[in-house]
């Protein structure tokens, strides 16, 4: 999978939290929840989101490294098989 692939999995998976947010009103260096407004249990469905929708596990202590697009992608990018 490459990293538009996976870019397009992370805009997704948030849009189906958020359905409201537009992927061009994401600037992927901003913190996420800076720019989509969502509360703790909605990041928290965005994470299990990614974890179905790419199919790794996430552990609990990565979550906060999780807060931007681009580390989210690049994180996502590290587990995905090549």
């Amino acid at each position: 999978m490459n990293e538009r692939e996976i870019r397009a999995g992370v805009l997704a998976t948030i849009r189906a939290i958020a359905p409201e947010v537009e992927e061009g009103d994401i600037a992927p260096d901003r913190l996420l929840r800076e720019q989509v407004d969502l509360d703790s249990m909605d990041w928290l469905n965005v994470i299990v989101g990614l974890h179905q929708r790419f199919r790794i596990d996430i552990p609990e202590a990565d979550y906060a490294g999780l807060t931007t697009l681009n580390t989210m992608v690049s994180y996502l990018g590290g587990k995905l098989p090549p």
